[in-house]
């Protein structure tokens, strides 16, 4: 991200399509919609679909998976008319190649994966770096270290990099002026209940994210 770019802001986990309309209402560009059966978050297709419904068109609708196949994941981007894919689990980027134009590739490494991680995934719509969590799958809430991202969005110039990992308006801005991202992902931080937006919180996220751009600018 340049300073002159505003910093985009991904709200993932809705279980509620008022509270998903109200999110979108208060400025979120992306809301995830999590098919991770073990997830609290986690959302049938059917009901997706009515999530999606009540803001199409005015955010861009993404998926969350974790280890899906290709054949699932494409039968309910179809079904729910998602935009996008993101690919939380340890999915083999060959099987996902006619998907790699709509996909974000997570990788929970606290930082740069390095060079022989990132290849594979060269042509990846996004790239969202997450906190260090081992072999656990849709987030911990856990803050990090998020400057250990800055070399990957310098190195990477021109790619969409997302930020994840215990991000909320507590932190927002200084994680923004850390790592300069693409956008930035929020869930736990944001909610008054598993999958349950608090508006409050949302509100002061956008203004800390409209202060960062503030803060960055020339």
């Amino acid at each position: 991200m340049t300073p002159t770019q505003a910093t985009q802001v991904k709200v993932c986990g809705f279980l509620d399509p008022e509270n998903a309309r109200m999110a979108v209402e208060l400025g979120a560009d992306f809301l995830g919609l999590n098919f991770y059966p073990q997830s609290p978050r986690y959302v049938t297709p059917g009901r997706a679909r009515e999530i999606a419904e009540a803001v199409r068109g005015r955010t861009v609708l993404a998926g969350v998976f974790v280890n899906a196949t290709p054949t699932e994941v494409e039968e309910i981007l179809e079904h729910v008319g998602l935009d996008l894919v993101q690919l939380c689990g340890d999915e083999e980027p060959a099987a996902f190649a006619r998907l790699a134009g709509r996909t974000i590739k997570v990788f929970r490494t606290g930082g740069d994966p390095g060079a022989a991680a990132l290849a594979p995934w060269a042509d990846a719509w996004g790239l969202l770096f997450d906190a260090p969590h081992g072999s656990l799958h849709g987030g911990t809430g856990n803050t990090w270290s998020y400057r250990a991202v800055s070399e990957v969005t310098g190195r990477l110039a021109g790619r969409r990099v997302f930020l994840a990992g215990g991000l909320g308006p507590d932190n927002a801005r200084q994680a923004i002026a850390a790592a300069q991202p693409f956008a930035i992902d929020v869930c736990s931080r944001v909610e008054s209940a598993p999958g349950i937006k608090d508006p409050e919180l949302l509100r002061r996220l956008f203004e800390e994210v409209r202060n960062a751009q503030v803060q960055t600018a020339p």
